[in-house]
């Protein structure tokens, strides 16, 4: 009978029992291993490898299969024996041909000079010496650079196997030097199967779903699974089941999981708060369930963009139909938002007390979550200007809009005919009602009550009309949608009118003629006309003038009477000028044939 100590150095061992010892072994790296097969049979065996992937998806165990096939005496082809000594040895790390190096420990530059002094001595009984450098991407810049020389050109009879997790922290002149081979990551179902193996071989009971659930948590590594089902074995009974599985991983079932998300999508936040109480109440860690509904969440968006043969890493195959429906129910768009709240939420988690109340917190604002591929609807008729925001871009005025009376603006009815002077104020004009100019705080879409969004074959109605009598209250609606430098400029028009069937002309003074040559910029002249099409309803053509200035009033006597008087008194300084004129300049008017003016030689 084995004592106790035995029996923890056995529990100790049994993971690397079902370590594979051939190509054929190795589970979902196939591709590998047929490569490396036909290199041991063809004789093209490099002198450098370098394996790289995630964790225990069988980097090493692939290094010493190769090592095996390469050293064994008695293989046949590309397949060692696993009986010999040689085998035995290198399948235990023993064996003095076949050294195997942890990266991590043996990082530095002495280290690798110590390899380099080694590596000429020739193998002890085998025909190859092989190294095996696990993380190699922990050396320092200086072990790599030492390691170049002999990697290039190493001992005939020397091999060199590299293998890591991060090959972007290999400098480039080690990959350079290697045969790359990148091993991915396992399929659920192949973890399954083997550990359907390994269950036979221990003589447990294991029930399929938790299989499933080992298979799924171990995330594509299969070292991962095979500890996490060490673990199941010495945790559960003879027959396990999936309630096991659960207990011991801290999850919820894949019905818990559906009830609290169609409580989500069914926006009842009561029953989704009590779901999620009912949950934790049965032993389920907090943030082992938000990463469940996590990739629940994902599972329904790759259900939802019609990815077929993705596989579920949530729940099971057999809740698919429900996550068809729920996916068809809630759309992509909300799934996505669902998906970066959630995200946000448990990144937000950690290092925290408050974890529940930010989770709980997330939970709601999912389900208040609006219908978010309606807004595609909205937008596109944005942008088409068959739909304007606020609500009275669906219901047409009963009274003429008017606008509050800006100073110096006025309209007045002008036909082509007329002449610029045209363009001027009037104060006789109506003073139309002001309209509410819609802000951002309104709403995209309009609420369930109101006017539906019209579709291309409705008409749109107009915000304010361009007609007769209404170009003061259509420029001022027109002046509050503009924005920047171009509004600004827009403002120092002074009169606006209609020369034609949907023909605006806006008039500007002589001292703005900057601002109407800055408005008539192609780009802003554009802007204009799109605003004001939006505006009117229909298409409108926008005209800049610059306005003549208008010809002076007759003076009256009493003015006439004024300017005599200031004439005579003009004239009679003059004369008091001539005669008080300086003699020198008298002497040089008359030497240059001039007169004297007010003081000064004319």
């Amino acid at each position: 009978m084995s004592t106790p100590e035995e029996s923890r150095t056995e529990y100790t061992v049994m993971a690397r029992r079902f370590r594979p010892q051939a190509f054929a072994d190795v589970v979902g790296q196939e591709h590998v291993a047929q490569a490396l097969r036909n290199s041991i049979v063809q004789g093209r065996v490099a002198h450098a490898y370098l394996f790289t992937g995630a964790r225990g998806v069988g980097k090493t165990s692939t290094a010493r299969i190769l090592a095996k096939s390469l050293n064994c005496p008695n293989a046949v082809g590309p397949d060692p024996c696993n009986v010999c000594e040689v085998c035995q040895g290198i399948a235990t790390g023993s064996d003095v041909d076949v050294l195997e190096i942890d990266g991590a420990s043996n990082r530095g530059i002495d280290d690798i000079r110590s390899l380099r002094q080694n590596v000429n001595v020739r193998s002890m009984r085998s025909r190859y010496k092989v190294y095996i450098i696990d993380e190699v991407h922990m050396l320092t810049k200086e072990a790599f650079n030492a390691l170049l020389k002999t990697l290039e050109e190493p001992p005939p009879n020397v091999k060199f196997i590299f293998c890591t997790t991060e090959p972007n922290k290999v400098p480039d002149t080690i990959l350079s030097r290697c045969q790359r081979f990148d091993f991915g990551t396992i399929a659920t179902a192949s973890i399954k199967s083997r550990l359907m193996e390994i269950a036979t071989a221990e003589g447990k009971l294991v029930d399929s779903e938790a299989l499933e659930l080992v298979a799924r948590r171990a995330a594509g590594s299969m070292r991962d699974s095979q500890s996490l089902f060490d673990q199941l074995l010495a945790f559960g009974e003879d027959h396990i089941k999936a309630a096991d599985v659960h207990r011991l991983l801290g999850t919820a079932p894949d019905d818990r999981l559906i009830g609290i998300m169609q409580a989500v999508i069914a926006r009842q936040q009561g029953e989704l708060l009590e779901q999620f109480q009912m949950v934790l109440d049965n032993g389920v860690q907090l943030g082992e369930l938000t990463d469940q509904l996590l990739y629940y969440i994902r599972d329904l968006l790759i259900v939802a963009s019609g990815a077929v043969n993705v596989p579920l890493q949530s729940v099971a195959d057999d809740s698919l139909p429900v996550l068809k429906q729920q996916a068809a129910a809630w759309g992509v768009r909300n799934i996505m938002a669902a998906m970066q709240i959630l995200a946000e939420t448990k990144g937000k988690m950690r290092g925290v007390g408050y974890g529940r109340a930010l989770a709980e917190l997330a939970l709601v604002r999912l389900s208040l979550l609006e219908d978010l591929n309606a807004l595609e609807h909205v937008i596109a008729a944005l942008r088409s200007g068959q739909f304007a925001l606020g609500t009275a871009t669906t219901q047409r005025p009963s009274a003429p809009l008017a606008v509050p009376a800006r100073t110096g603006t006025s309209s007045l009815p002008m036909s082509e005919k007329k002449n610029d002077a045209a363009l001027v104020e009037s104060p006789s004009a109506p003073a139309p009602a002001p309209v509410r100019t819609p802000t951002s705080t309104d709403r995209l879409a309009p609420s369930p009550s109101a006017t539906p969004v019209p579709t291309p074959a409705q008409p749109v109605l107009p915000v304010c009309e361009l007609q007769p009598g209404l170009e003061a209250a259509f420029l001022t609606q027109l002046i509050e949608r503009l924005t920047g430098m171009l509004k600004d400029n827009v403002k120092k028009s002074i009169a606006s009118a209609i020369s034609g069937p949907n023909q605006l002309v806006l008039g500007f003074e002589k001292r703005y003629d900057l601002a109407r040559q800055y408005c008539e910029r192609n780009d802003n002249l554009n802007r204009i006309r799109e605003t004001a099409t939006q505006l009117a309803g229909k298409p409108v053509s926008v005209s800049l003038r610059q306005l003549t200035a208008a010809p002076p009033a007759e003076t009256n006597e009493t003015v006439k009477e004024e300017a005599a008087v200031a004439n005579s008194a003009k004239k009679a300084a003059v004369s008091e000028v001539k005669g008080k004129a300086d003699p020198f300049v008298l002497k040089a008017a008359e030497i240059f044939h001039g007169k004297v003016g007010d003081g000064t030689l004319i």
